[in-house]
């Protein structure tokens, strides 16, 4: 048996540092448990160097994840069981985890800044409309190397009830593929063929609630108290109604409030999305430990990333919104002490679709590293519909930086809807009605504003509140839906140059791009989705269409409107890659004096490139003397043309016109 030494674990930084009397009490914990540990060691014949490995992790990150469980959990009267059963899940987990991503976790250790290159370029799919199955996906890995890509994102597919499932999003078992599109052997095959051709692997960790028949939940419809307790059960309405009083509801169209009442178990179900879907109960340390080994399996299947879904919504508290409070933090923290322990390679990235100031919240080294940047995202749409990115301007002002070794993942249009989340303040200091000003965009991306250009579709519209979000594909709310059923080949020309417009601004103003395959190719909404009657009363399966694979046959057209987007964007991504200035989040903006335009400065050490984005349909100037004082020179190529652009008089840009300024 390999004995641990007894003064093994004495502080993060070496036995004759100065320890904190908090770290102490997590090192006294710890070490009464190394007989457990050398037990496993022993059991697993585990080498000594692997041990030296995973104790010097345990060093460095007990004290911090020891501290959080303590606050979380610390009134449980076996707590110190919970927290040796959260211990040996990490040991298990990492003991788990094959050699070439123990690889990968040594040398992301080394490199921590490794997600912030400018070679990273992202494509999100549901894999049964892209390619059928894992085993077809796997054969279009040439396709994502031709576009671009190295990183995709599936969208949810492991097991999951059936019928609706909320897009993938109600699992029923989280270590079975749904088998429609494989199985788990499947899943790392895959994952092995994407580390060879150099791309990321991005999957969902929905951990906020389980669907309905997972064995869990339904351990609990049989009695199983010990299940109950892992999911919010109430015998009456007393305590939900309580909890109603501050609560919003997220499907108003599909269901009034946030709990269900279950026949056979004679109990409310606390279920904030859809009757099917079980909320969690955090406040159960047995919860924390059976996601964590739900989370490190997924890890293990070879994944990168993990999408952590509906961060805001996991603790919950009488009088509050449950939404946003710290605990949900610290449950947070927690998942990424324990990653750094088992499987450091491993990067999270927070979906967090709400108020401005709380998405940044969740991003930072010690909690979520990367984060969708739904902001930016929802402003680069109001930028079009009003020509003017003044409230674009403000916020990247306010709101771009991020904490030091994190980033955005920006995107245009994902599996989801668009909310209008900018901050109302915001808005209010330009003289800005948010209220009305939302009603002005929902309008005019449903088509019902005079002018517009979108064929967008209403999702969730709360006739009480006029809430509402928009569904659609980003070249059908981008005006190539309406400018070919009209036969227009001038507004052909307007909805292209928006889309590659909307692009160009997502792979250079800083974070990882992330396109929703299809796009590339200008895909507009499938309406036939309401043929589907488990998707029929969902407006956001009209933006997920089925990839159709005869377009590729069109790349050879040069009168094909799909094939000019297609290489279009296959040009940016090529540029972006090769431009180390657009590594990062450093950012710049450049004042125009222009309403319409959009200017930055994207730069690192060696590599400087101004951006300047035209958000009208009409031709706009920007003053020379700006670009030369940003550009610290006279002459500039314009990276995407390779023209050459000279400040001897003012730059003059055509409609939705983009430069990408480099110094020659």
């Amino acid at each position: 048996m390999i004995a641990l030494k007894p003064n093994l674990f004495t502080t993060a930084t070496g036995p004759h540092a100065a320890i904190s009397d908090d770290d102490q009490q997590a090192f006294v914990a710890l070490r009464r448990m190394v007989p457990t540990l050398e037990a496993f060691w022993d059991a697993e014949d585990v080498e000594q160097d692997e041990i030296d490995e995973i104790v010097g992790r345990l060093n460095k990150h007990w004290p911090r994840l020891f501290g959080l469980l303590l606050e979380l959990y610390g009134n449980q009267w076996d707590f110190f069981y919970h927290l040796e059963q959260t211990l040996m899940t990490l040991v298990r987990g990492w003991r788990l985890r094959d050699e070439s991503l123990r690889r990968d976790d040594r040398n992301r250790i080394n490199n921590p800044d490794w997600y912030q290159s400018e070679l990273l370029v992202g494509g999100a799919l549901y894999v049964d409309l892209f390619s059928e199955n894992l085993g077809k996906l796997k054969d279009q890995i040439p396709y994502f190397q031709n576009l671009g890509l190295t990183y995709l994102h599936l969208m949810p597919l492991f097991a999951v009830r059936p019928g609706n499932n909320d897009g993938g999003y109600a699992i029923s078992n989280y270590r079975s593929v749904d088998p429609r599109v494989g199985t788990i052997e499947d899943l790392r095959s895959l994952a092995d063929a994407l580390r060879e051709a150099g791309i990321l692997l991005v999957l969902d960790f929905v951990f906020n609630h389980t669907a309905d028949d997972h064995y869990w939940a339904q351990q609990a419809q049989s009695g199983n108290r010990e299940y109950q307790n892992f999911y919010f059960l109430f015998p009456d309405r007393t305590i939900p109604d309580q909890y109603e009083r501050t609560l919003r509801e997220i499907f108003p169209t599909v269901r009034r409030g946030s709990f269900t009442w279950h026949d056979s178990m004679q109990r409310w179900v606390w279920t904030t999305f859809n009757s099917f879907q079980w909320d969690l109960n955090y406040r159960n340390p047995d919860v924390f430990n059976a996601m964590l080994s739900e989370m490190l399996f997924i890890a293990n299947t070879g994944v990168d990333l993990l999408r952590l879904d509906a961060v805001a919504f996991i603790w919950k508290q009488m009088g509050t919104m449950c939404e946003n409070l710290p605990e949900a933090h610290k449950i947070i923290q927690a998942f990424n002490a324990c990653a750094r322990i088992a499987a450091p390679g491993l990067v999270f990235k927070s979906e967090a679709i709400v108020h401005p100031d709380e998405v940044i919240k969740y991003v930072s080294p010690e909690e979520c590293q990367t984060s969708y940047n739904p902001t930016m995202m929802a402003l680069l749409w109001e930028s079009l519909a009003t020509r003017d990115t003044k409230l674009l301007r403000r916020s990247l002002t306010r709101r771009h930086k991020l904490p030091a070794h994190t980033t955005w993942v920006n995107y245009l249009r994902c599996h989801d809807d668009i909310g209008w989340t900018f901050d109302d303040d915001d808005a209010a200091a330009l003289g800005i009605s948010a209220y009305h000003h939302r009603q002005f965009l929902n309008a005019f991306y449903t088509g019902q504003f005079e002018g517009s250009f979108a064929r967008g579709v209403p999702f969730q519209h709360n006739i009480e509140t006029g809430d509402m979000r928009i569904s659609g594909t980003l070249a059908s709310l981008a005006g190539l839906e309406q400018a070919i059923e009209l036969e227009r080949d001038d507004l052909k020309e307007l909805a292209i140059r928006r889309i590659l417009l909307l692009n160009a601004s997502m792979l250079s103003i800083g974070g990882i791009p992330l396109i929703y395959l299809g796009e590339e190719w200008g895909a507009m909404n499938d309406y036939d989705f309401v043929k589907d009657p488990a998707k029929a009363g969902d407006t956001r399966w009209v933006h997920r269409p089925k990839m159709q694979w005869k377009f590729l046959d069109e790349l050879g057209d040069d009168g094909s409107i799909r094939a000019r987007i297609f290489r279009s964007l296959q040009k940016l991504i090529t540029i972006r890659k090769n431009t180390p200035a657009f590594a990062g989040l450093e950012m710049e903006l450049i004042e125009t004096q222009s309403p319409h335009l959009l200017s930055y400065v994207r730069s690192n050490a060696s590599n400087r490139v101004i951006v300047v984005s035209n958000f009208s349909e009409y031709p706009q100037t920007i003053d020379s003397n700006r670009l030369r004082t940003a550009g610290m020179g006279r002459f500039f190529e314009d990276l995407y043309t390779g023209e050459t652009i000279t400040t001897k008089s003012d730059v003059h840009l055509e409609p939705y016109q983009f430069l990408w300024l480099h110094r020659v």
